[in-house]
């Protein structure tokens, strides 16, 4: 299947999937650890870009009441639609692929020029909690330099994924099929490094879902710095 039709396959995955994805993983308690951290480095004003908004909860909210200028994007129409509702004007919302940030898609295919070639370096930090997984590892891999070029120098990155080797594995997800990837904590801090970044701290927590038809995860939350 080419990518582009199996994003849109993810991306009415997720709209289906809507509000009942905060309801399996209600407890976000390592994602806003993660945001404190962050925001102990910023200041009121600065941009920074969430990849994979969902419904704009807890990330969104939390960065816009700490005064951040903050840019969110998403695939999903409906998890779009109900970031909007639930917190307007919080953000600049805009649907897009991640995969296709720094590139000239952005303005092209998505009419998001600023988080294309012409953002480079413009955003103090960007966050993405358990949105690359929805990509295969060589597409992570890309996607995590293309997010680098829009830091500024000493531009920090917050990502939050699950520790599992795994490369666009088939599951069902919520009735829905999605296909997902995950590494494991050394092979993932690896490729952010051969990308340009510092691993500054890596937490995992355990993690049981509310949703008893989903297994328990490991989390992994890292706190990078582009390196120049």
């Amino acid at each position: 299947m080419r990518r582009s039709a199996a994003r849109a396959l993810q991306a009415v995955a997720f709209d289906a999937i809507g509000t009942r994805y905060g309801e399996a993983f209600p407890a976000k308690n390592g994602q806003l650890a993660a945001g404190r951290r962050l925001l102990d480095e910023l200041a009121p004003g600065d941009r920074v870009l969430d990849i994979g908004c969902g419904t704009g909860d807890p990330t969104v909210r939390q960065l816009a009441e700490a005064g951040m200028a903050v840019t969110a994007i998403d695939l999903s129409d409906g998890m779009l639609s109900l970031a909007r509702r639930t917190l307007p004007g919080a953000a600049a919302y805009h649907r897009m692929d991640l995969y296709d940030l720094s590139t000239d898609r952005a303005e092209s295919a998505w009419g998001v020029p600023e988080l294309g070639p012409a953002g480079a370096r413009s955003f103090a930090a960007a966050t993405a909690f358990f949105s690359l997984i929805m990509l295969p590892q060589q597409e992570i891999r890309v996607a995590l330099g293309r997010i680098r070029k829009l830091l500024r120098p000493g531009g920090l990155l917050v990502l939050g994924l699950v520790e599992a080797d795994l490369d666009d594995c088939p599951m069902v997800f919520l009735d829905q099929q999605l296909r997902i990837s995950g590494f494991l904590r050394e092979e993932l801090a690896t490729a952010l490094h051969r990308v340009g970044f510092t691993v500054e701290q890596l937490n995992g927590r355990p993690y049981a879902p509310a949703c008893t038809a989903l297994p328990p995860e490991e989390q992994l939350f890292l706190h990078c710095r582009r390196t120049n």
